[in-house]
């Protein structure tokens, strides 16, 4: 592999520590080190200071990397022109998804993708809504993956709709939850999953259930209750390959209605023209008419 400067700079900038860019760049430190070296001098100027803690970028430095970080972004946009130029279906494929999607969901999407387009890569991250939103704007995705109701101006493509069940090994009634001494399991979240599900207990019931555990991730919270430590209220893309001995509930309202959660893709317009985006979008297309 060869890293140009502006990447060794950029990374460097990103882990502030030599001993760790050197293992993501595969070089000695002494190498990387000397290569370093190399661009101070013809930049005539300190990039980084050492210290006991890392490396610091001086004033000089982040001005150097905020241009290297746009010739490496420019050149990316050239690269994916040409490859849409030739109509060739390749290059890489970058997703930014919420984790949950990413676990269940995703992976069966991008199955049928790669067994379709093999020349193509794929780059997944995940995280909350908010840090999907910003790798769409920095650029490091070409789509996004969300869950909830999303504010986004570019386009946005609904690609399912979850409905929510009260999962639990004991509870086989939505009315016993206010009597049990059983512990709600929580996850933590930054979108308005668990305003929805008060909102939803105060309309139905009037009250929250007595006590609570709150996990840092979904999939923590899943294990909890599948193992029998309490109940859960759990999208139903969470369920799948769960136990018989598992009772799932629909969280119905007093219309009838199940509540769920509606699943978005989103993107800017430029990006979706990809020719591997649109391969992308193409196979999500034909999984969605198949699986749903």
């Amino acid at each position: 592999m060869i890293v140009t400067e502006y990447e060794l700079l950029v990374c460097l900038a990103a882990e502030l520590n030599m001993r760790k860019s050197a293992e993501k760049l595969f070089l000695s430190q002494p190498a990387l080190s000397q290569r370093l070296q190399t661009i101070e001098s013809r930049w005539e100027t300190k990039i980084f200071l050492r210290t006991q803690k890392g490396l610091l970028l001086t004033p000089e430095g982040e001005a150097i990397v905020q241009h290297a970080e746009r010739v490496i972004e420019r050149e990316r946009q050239i690269q994916e022109r040409l490859e849409a130029q030739d109509g060739i279906v390749r290059g890489t494929l970058k997703i930014a998804c919420a984790s949950i999607v990413a676990q269940m969901w995703l992976p069966r999407v991008l199955k049928q993708l790669i067994q379709a387009y093999p020349d193509v890569h794929i780059s997944v991250v995940t995280g909350w809504s908010s840090e999907i939103h910003q790798a769409l704007v920095d650029g490091s995705a070409h789509v996004g993956i969300v869950r909830g109701n999303v504010a986004w101006k570019s386009i946005q493509k609904p690609l399912f709709q979850d409905k929510l069940f009260l999962v639990d090994k004991e509870i086989t009634r939505l009315d016993e939850v206010l009597e049990s001494e059983r512990p709600f399991i929580q996850f933590q979240s930054d979108s308005n999953y668990y305003q929805v599900i008060q909102d939803y207990w105060q309309r139905n019931f009037g009250k929250m259930p007595r006590q609570a555990m709150v996990m840092d991730q979904i999939e923590t919270c899943r294990q909890m209750a599948f193992n029998g430590i309490g109940f859960a209220i759990l999208p139903e893309v969470t369920l799948i390959g769960a136990s018989e001995d598992i009772h799932k509930i629909p969280l119905v309202d007093k219309s009838g209605e199940i509540l769920s959660r509606d699943t978005s893709l989103i993107g800017y317009e430029q990006s979706l023209a990809l020719p591997q985006v649109k391969a992308f979008l193409e196979i999500v297309d034909q999984y969605l008419e198949t699986h749903y």
